[in-house]
């Protein structure tokens, strides 16, 4: 659990230290030792135990990106009555779509990207539509008989997806953020209060959220490691960074 907070407040002893009340220090990308060396410090009490079935990279997965998912996931109350229209395939929406579909959800996969959309297929999504080329909105309705999905999930942090994660989602319908980043401009009445919708956010995970995502994954025989879509050395950061900033890849991995 890559956070780390004072340890007594009641935001850390439930487990959720990137919201300790005196403020929490982040590790590999936050102001924590960074994780791009042969080893990092990090207090003992942020460990997780890792499942014996799993490998070490899945691990990593589930420590960012598939954990973040998962903990969207539920807090989005998902189950497999529901239709999931997920914006985004990136790594945190990739894992959304195998997550999603384990868990029994139909899953409606969006992106500009027509590779991650290919990605999207592999990792179960029933319906991939290419956010660029079509009216998102309109597609999902096309799909729900017109009224839309149950759960929605935008995982970019676009003004553009987060209003039509919103606009996309049923009457009663639940609609998830946890793309970070922007602002963005929602027409209150008829989205929100008409529709009696209910926002949620989610910030990644608890360590008990984390642990429940390693035991899912196992439990289900979840194939977290298609995800890495590319494996580098320590020593190919440059390359590999512009790379993910292409935006057509799934996850990728160093290995020492």
């Amino acid at each position: 659990h890559h956070y780390s907070g004072c340890g007594v407040c009641d935001q850390c002893r439930g487990g959720w230290a990137q919201m300790c009340v005196d403020g929490s220090t982040v590790y590999g990308g936050g102001n924590g030792h960074g994780a791009h060396a042969d080893y990092m410090k990090i207090p003992a009490n942020t460990l997780v135990p890792l499942p014996d079935d799993l490998e070490f990279a899945t691990g990593a997965a589930i420590s960012c990106g598939t954990g973040t998912a998962f903990g969207a996931l539920r807090r989005l109350n998902l189950s497999g009555r529901d239709t999931l229209a997920g914006f985004g395939q990136g790594p945190v929406g990739l894992s959304a779509t195998q997550l999603a579909t384990a868990m029994g959800a139909r899953v409606i996969a969006l992106d500009f990207s027509d590779e991650r959309l290919e990605l999207a297929k592999s990792f179960g999504a029933d319906v991939t539509i290419n956010a660029k080329a079509n009216d998102p909105v309109q597609a999902i309705r096309d799909l729900t008989h017109g009224l839309g999905a149950e759960k929605t999930l935008d995982c970019t942090g676009s003004p553009d997806a987060r209003r039509a994660a919103v606009q996309s989602a049923a009457r009663w319908g639940t609609a998830g953020f946890v793309g970070e980043g922007n602002d963005v401009t929602i027409d209150v009445s008829p989205d929100m209060i008409r529709k009696q919708l209910t926002i949620v956010a989610s910030w990644t995970f608890s360590v008990v959220g984390q642990a429940e995502c390693a035991q899912f994954v196992v439990d289900r025989g979840i194939d977290v490691e298609k995800l890495f879509t590319h494996r580098f050395k320590l020593d190919q950061a440059d390359e590999a960074y512009k790379l993910f900033d292409q935006q057509t890849t799934g996850k990728g991995v160093f290995l020492m």
